[in-house]
Formats: C-alpha cells, sequence, structure tokens
C-alpha cells in the first residue's frame, strides 16, 4: 500500500488533488475545518423556498479547458448557463460587462460598432503608455465617465481601497465589447451543476481511498504524519501567522425573502459608492431550470476587510510587493513534503477552472518525483 496524503482543504482543489491520487492507490486524509464540504461553492438547498442557493456567493463554471471540462462533466451533469450581469448606477440599469449597448445607453447614442470604437479611444486616456494600476487600464479601456460611473465605485467597495491602488490584472478580466454581446463571460464551456457543486464535489471525493474529515483544522506540526501534504488554507495560518498576518477581503450577506421576482436577474451590481453593498444575487435565477414563480431568496452583498474569526475570500494583492508574502513564499519553497494549493495557499485570485487545473498539475508533479 502507498504511503498517505493529507489535504488540508475540501474545496475544489483539495478535491480534485485527492480522487487523482486515491485513483493511483494512495490513502488521502481530507481535513476541512467547516462542517461541510465544498469551500466557498459550497450549495445547499433553502429550507423555507426549495431554492438552490450559492451560500457564499454565486459561482458559474467557465472555462476552455476541455480536459477541466471533461473531468468536472464525470461527476455531475451542467446545465448551460449564460451569466448576464446588470448594474444599477446613477439611477440606471445597464448591462455588463460594457458593451455596445451599454455605450450607447450611457451617452444616448446609436453608434455602429466602428462608431463606438472611435469614440471610446477619442474618451480614452492615452497619457499611460503600459498602465499598471486598475485605473489608469480602466482610463486606457474606456475613459473617465464610464470608469466611474461602473468601476469606481464598486471597486472601492469591493476592494476597501482606492482602484489606484490595485493592479491592472484585475480589470483584465472584464473585455469592452463592440457588439451587444452580454455574456460575462467569453469561455467556450460555461454551466452550473444541476444539483449543485456540493454534490459535485461529493461525487469527486467520493473513492474508498479517501477520508474526509469536517470540522477540523489542520495543524501544520502533522505534516510528520504525512508522506505528503496539499494545503489550500491561508499561507500565513500553515506558518502560524510568525510574521504576521496577510490581508484579505471578506463578504457579509443580508438575506432576504421576496413573493415573486426580485430583481429579474441574478446578479445586480450597484456602481455607486453611496450604496453600501455591492450587488444583490437572486438566487433562483441560478437554475432556470426549476420552477419557483411565487417566491425568491436575495442576498445583499457587503465588503470588509477579513478580521479573524472572518471566512478569507479575497487575497489582497496591490501594486507595492507585500514583503511578508515574499518571506512567507520563501519558506514555502523550502518544504520538501507540502505544496500550497488553491487560492488561500497561493495567495492569489483563482477561478474554479484554474484551481482544477493547476490541481492537476501538482498531482502530476507530485507522481513525477515519486517516480
Amino acid at each position: 500500500m502507498k504511503g498517505s496524503i493529507a489535504v488540508v482543504g475540501a474545496g475544489f482543489s483539495g478535491a480534485v488533488i485527492s480522487h487523482l491520487l486515491a485513483c493511483q492507490g494512495f490513502q488521502v486524509v481530507v481535513f476541512d475545518s467547516r462542517p461541510h464540504i465544498g469551500g466557498n461553492s459550497y450549495t445547499k438547498r433553502d429550507t423555507d423556498t426549495g431554492i438552490m442557493i450559492h451560500v457564499y456567493g454565486p459561482h458559474i463554471f467557465h472555462t476552455d479547458d476541455e480536459e477541466v471540462w471533461s473531468f468536472v462533466n464525470k461527476f455531475s451533469k451542467f446545465i448551460p448557463y449564460v451569466n448576464r450581469v446588470k448594474i444599477t448606477a446613477r439611477g440606471n440599469v445597464y448591462s455588463l460587462p460594457v458593451n455596445l449597448h451599454t455605450i450607447n445607453q450611457f451617452f444616448n447614442k446609436a453608434f455602429r460598432p466602428d462608431e463606438a470604437v472611435t469614440f471610446l479611444e477619442n474618451l480614452a486616456d492615452t497619457s499611460f503608455e503600459c498602465p499598471q494600476t486598475f485605473e489608469e487600464q480602466a482610463l486606457c479601456f474606456i475613459g473617465k465617465d464610464l470608469y466611474e460611473a461602473f468601476f469606481k465605485g464598486y471597486t472601492t467597495k469591493q476592494w476597501g481601497c482606492a482602484p489606484c491602488h490595485l493592479p491592472a490584472s484585475i480589470l483584465q478580466r472584464l473585455p469592452v465589447r463592440f457588439d451587444y454581446n452580454d455574456n460575462y463571460f467569453t469561455s467556450k464551456y460555461q454551466g452550473i451543476p444541476k444539483n449543485g457543486y456540493t454534490q459535485l464535489i461529493g461525487n469527486i471525493l467520493n473513492h474508498p481511498n479517501i477520508t474526509v474529515h469536517l470540522s477540523r483544522t489542520f495543524d501544520s506540526r502533522q505534516v510528520r504524519d504525512f508522506n505528503h501534504v496539499f494545503y489550500s488554507g491561508p499561507i500565513d495560518g500553515f506558518f502560524d501567522y510568525s510574521l504576521g498576518r496577510l490581508d484579505y477581503r471578506t463578504l457579509d450577506f443580508e438575506k432576504f425573502y421576496y413573493a415573486g421576482d426580485y430583481q429579474g436577474c441574478a446578479v445586480m451590481n450597484y456602481g455607486d459608492v453611496e450604496v453600501p453593498f455591492t450587488r444583490i444575487t437572486e438566487h433562483k435565477h441560478f437554475s432556470p431550470w426549476e420552477e419557483h414563480q411565487h417566491s425568491s431568496i436575495c442576498y445583499r452583498e457587503y465588503s470588509r476587510i477579513c478580521e479573524i474569526d472572518d471566512i478569507p475570500y479575497y487575497p489582497i494583492r496591490l501594486i507595492e510587493e507585500n514583503p511578508v508574502l515574499s518571506k512567507y513564499l520563501l519558506y514555502a519553497k523550502d518544504l520538501e513534503n507540502v505544496t500550497f494549493i488553491g487560492r488561500l495557499g497561493t495567495y492569489r485570485y483563482l477561478d474554479m477552472d484554474v484551481s482544477i487545473r493547476e490541481a492537476m498539475d501538482a498531482v502530476l508533479k507530485f507522481m513525477t518525483n515519486q517516480s
């Protein structure tokens, strides 16, 4: 029998690694400090309405990676789903990402695509040869007016700091389109598992060589009990915060029920900084194949700095290099039998498909080193 492996975290990263190693004959022990599997993609049925809710915020699976798409479809039926995000700003509702409809509505125009391109080129701030910050990137993309209406206030609320302190890479996820395509993502494959993410991840973890321990916090001193550890918890937590705590954003959710359809879409962003929440999500719209005409459950989302007892959601990586993070990364590199994975383990923003891809690559690297 091969040696035992510890996997810390029962989200996508941990589940994929556990399954792939279990199939190779390893005994895998999974630890998760929460009382459920699924990590932040955890879903469950609301007891009052029967609606499938995304407990830690909406998750729409999208990828161009055929191997990743094929993998997840082995464990759940995915229903095609197009994420059409709206934004309320300055008393009006617009479509995101910024597209030809958004541009024409905002400026009260009727541009053709080529006319809209020329119009925004004239509005764009061309003084930044190589944009480094979120704000510089936005001003280069769409100019001051669209930036201040749709991105400045929302981003300030989401990240708790001015966009001039955030890297340009955050905005690169949001393209400007000169057609009427309001699909939030451009990926080839887009969908949501029919019976929710919890069942999907449960199916991935369902293997005789996998043992799952919930409500169990992994202590770094337990590393010596295993041949190898794959760790998806906060990297600073693994080192017992010996150099200090890294900064994360967390979310607070304000739940409310509504008789009927509250907003007519799954996600409504709020761009005005005066509105304290970032968005409202209406969860029955994430399962349009189900019937919930007469009831609805919604969540207002509030973003704030993560305190000691909060759930960390988003690592805060600013323009300035974080010397504490750099030292933690060096510590991690020196550990021969620990691999840091996932959003918290690598202190990077990762979509679900990227987490799965990196989990697959981590297993491949591990197996190569074993041979």
